[in-house]
Parts: C-alpha cells; sequence; structure tokens
C-alpha cells in the first residue's frame, strides 16, 4: 500500500496517534517504501522541526517514532538511526560517499594491445603474457608496453575478463607396441646439458579412411628448443628425410634421441641414422607414463593449440612443413616464453617442482654456462642473441599469426578442387 508523505496538517502528537490507530484500523503494518530518500528525509525533517522534537516528552517522542516507522516504511532501528543524526547534526541528510575511488591505471588501448598479444600468442597463460609484454618494453623498446611492462600476472587475467577484452579479442592416435630390441629403455638424465630430445608424433585425423598428416615434434628437455616437422606418413620413406632436416634445424648437438615405443621410431632405419650421427636412442620403460611427458604436453599446448583437431589431408603435408620451417619453429624458439621448474625438497622430503621462471628457449640456452661448447660449428652466442632481437616478440607471434592464417586458407582452397 503506498501513502503519499504530506503532513502539512498535523501540528500535534494527538494527530499523530489517531494516525497510527487509522493505520492499525485499515489494517496496514507498513507503507510500501518511497524510491526517492531525499524526498523521505525531507519529510521526516519537516515532521520532526514542526513537532519540536527535541522539546517532547518521553512518551510524545515513542509516538512519533511510531509514526515514522508506520508510514515511512523503515525498519525501527532505521528509524532510530536517523532521529540519532537529527539529534546530533539538526537534519537528517544523506552521508558522504566515504569508498575510495582509485585511479585507473590499464586504459582501453592497454587493454587491446594486451588482446593483440593474447590473440598473437594463441592465448598462452598469464606468466609466459607477461613476459611478453615486459620485454617488448624493455627489450625491443616498444613505448606501448610501458604499463602493461609492470602488470602482474593476477591483474592480467582480470583485463581479460573486460568487455574490451573480450570484444577484441583431437585425439591421438595409439602407438602400437613394438617386440624389437632397439633402443636402450632408460629414461635420460641430461644433468643440465641441451641437446636430450624428447620426440612424439600427432596425427591430424581421419576422414572417410583417407590418413591425415602427421606432426613429428621434437623438444629438447633442458632449454625446451622445439623443432615440428610435418609428413605425409610416419613410413621410413616420409621419417627418414624429415628427422634429419629436423636434427639439423637444433643450435646445438643433439646427444640424445628419446621416443615411446612406437615402430615409427623404434625400426632400423631411424635407429641406423641416429647411430651415423653419433646420437644414442632411448625408449620409454613400461608403466612410467611420465617419461615422455614433456614432448606429450608440448603436444597439446602448441601443436593442437595452433593446428586443431581437423582433418588436414596427407597432399598437404609440404605447405605445413614450409610453414613450420619459416615461420613456426623461429616463433616457438626465440619468442614463444616456457615455464621451467626450481626444484625443492618439501618437510616430507618430496621433490616440488615450483614453476617461477619463464624464458624463451633460446634465452635458456644462453644462460647455460660455457654454453658455446654445445653449439654446432656455425653458431655462436652472437648470432643466436642477434636473431633473437631482430624482431620483437609481438610483431613474430602476429606475422606468424598471418602466416598460419595463410595457409589454411590455402589448404581450404585447394582442398575444394
Amino acid at each position: 500500500m503506498t501513502i503519499d508523505m504530506k503532513n502539512d496538517c498535523v501540528s500535534s502528537v494527538e494527530q499523530l496517534e489517531a494516525l497510527i490507530k487509522a493505520a492499525k484500523t485499515l489494517g496496514v503494518e507498513g507503507v510500501e517504501r518511497k524510491e526517492n530518500i531525499d524526498e523521505v528525509y525531507g519529510w521526516m525533517n519537516d515532521l520532526l522541526i514542526r513537532l519540536r522534537y527535541r522539546s517532547l516528552k518521553k512518551k510524545d517522542k515513542g509516538i512519533l517514532r511510531r509514526y515514522l516507522v508506520v508510514y515511512s516504511g523503515y525498519t525501527e532501528s532505521h528509524v532510530d538511526t536517523l532521529i540519532a543524526a537529527y539529534r546530533r547534526h539538526g537534519k537528517i541528510r544523506r552521508k558522504a560517499r566515504t569508498q575510495p575511488r582509485f585511479a585507473r591505471v590499464y586504459t582501453s588501448t592497454d587493454i587491446a594491445l594486451l588482446a593483440d598479444v593474447a590473440e598473437a600468442y594463441q592465448h598462452q597463460n598469464g606468466k609466459a603474457l607477461k613476459e611478453v609484454c615486459k620485454e617488448m618494453y624493455t627489450v625491443h623498446k616498444d613505448a606501448r608496453f610501458e604499463r602493461l611492462s609492470r602488470i602482474s600476472v593476477s591483474r592480467l587475467y582480470d583485463l581479460k575478463k573486460t568487455e574490451v577484452f573480450k570484444t577484441k579479442a583431437l585425439t591421438y592416435t595409439k602407438t602400437r607396441p613394438a617386440s624389437v630390441s632397439i633402443g636402450e629403455r632408460k629414461k635420460p638424465y641430461p644433468e643440465g646439458s641441451p641437446g636430450y630430445l624428447r620426440v612424439d608424433s600427432v596425427h591430424q585425423g581421419d576422414r572417410d579412411k583417407e590418413k591425415g598428416v602427421y606432426h613429428i615434434n621434437l623438444v629438447d628437455e633442458v632449454t625446451q628448443a622445439e623443432i615440428v616437422v610435418c609428413v605425409e606418413g610416419i613410413s621410413e620413406e616420409f621419417l627418414t628425410p624429415a628427422l634429419e632436416d629436423a636434427l639439423a634445424q637444433f643450435p646445438f648437438v643433439i646427444l640424445n634421441f628419446h621416443s615411446d615405443n612406437g615402430s615409427e621410431y623404434i625400426n632400423k632405419v631411424v635407429a641406423k641414422l641416429l647411430q651415423k650421427l653419433l646420437i644414442h636412442q632411448t625408449k620409454s620403460r613400461s608403466r612410467r607414463t611420465n617419461d615422455n611427458a614433456l614432448v606429450e604436453g608440448k603436444n597439446g599446448a602448441v601443436i593442437r593449440k595452433h593446428m586443431g583437431f581437423t582433418h588436414i589431408p596427407k597432399k598437404h603435408a609440404g605447405l605445413i612443413n614450409d610453414f613450420y620451417r619459416d615461420h613456426f619453429n623461429s616463433f616457438l624458439n626465440f619468442h614463444r616464453f616456457s615455464a621451467f621448474p626450481d626444484e625443492e625438497v618439501d618437510m616430507r622430503g618430496k621433490i616440488v617442482k615450483k614453476y617461477r621462471t619463464y624464458q624463451t628457449p633460446i634465452q635458456k640456452l644462453l644462460s647455460i654456462e660455457n654454453v658455446e661448447q654445445y653449439l654446432k660449428g656455425d653458431i655462436t652466442k652472437e648470432t643466436l642473441l642477434a636473431e633473437a632481437t631482430k624482431q620483437s616478440h609481438l610483431a613474430a607471434a602476429q606475422e606468424m599469426q598471418n602466416a598460419k592464417s595463410e595457409l589454411f586458407k590455402l589448404i581450404s582452397t585447394q582442398s575444394m578442387l
């Protein structure tokens, strides 16, 4: 029930008491509360002043209080608070805003720029994106990243929830067990030296009994340097030249080649190739699922994220391999940040890995003491550093994304022919 708050004719407490009784007679426990607070406060002020609240007897003050409760729609405690404010200040008024307003640090332009970075890096984790923003300002001197270079990971994720960011911005085939005694069944222990590769293959699906392309992923255990090649199949005809090409792309000498027990790697042809290059071959142990976990994690975080799960006919393997060689592998090693664990022993004596350090694979490689002894003959620290800084991280990521878009357009066009 709504009652207009007009009490110009009320001049005594007796009239208020009569109005309260009338409300009870009509069965009104309380009126509907007015939305305009200033109007309610003005009505209360007018009534308290006209009836000279301060000079009323205790009984009359109680009647006035009950009248305000019934006809304002406020609770008893709320009315008591307002009357107390009137007694202190002589007027009921709104409280001044006390909630602090913080200065805005990151502008819409900054958020849009962060969206560009996230899109170029296929929405990699926040710590890696933070490092990209930091080096874009400190190393590549891009003034646009001045504020983003100091952003925290938690704040970065907060900005990803904003409307500006939102608007701007597979199945694996099981490997067959091999019964041949090729490769040593053990887990490699690089002990801080680069050149210990973890290798796995990713199949791009079947359609109408037609096989898709295969991606061969090779990841160094220490530096996380990564080379990806694409082949039509995993037979010796395609795999041998692809492995030779992939091994040649690493800037350091390869010492160990570790894979699962799939027949594509555990065969005489691959074994002969590795023996010729003086590379020791090992394979995963039974019931040791973590032996090849590094490269399997990269399969999902890198290959599936960029190439997806959709079937790609094997006739396009050459186009994909050219993209990998000309754009993708360089981006992965010089401009994509990876997490490197620090091993700590907890109170129970268990080794716990903490991921605090983010670096690109080449940055990790150059941080190794006496790294020159691991590099190939025509490669030096200076040439690697020059290659890493000749292009900014964001520019390299965007160039790679543009090349990938052109690749998919070309594959789509050729598939319709």
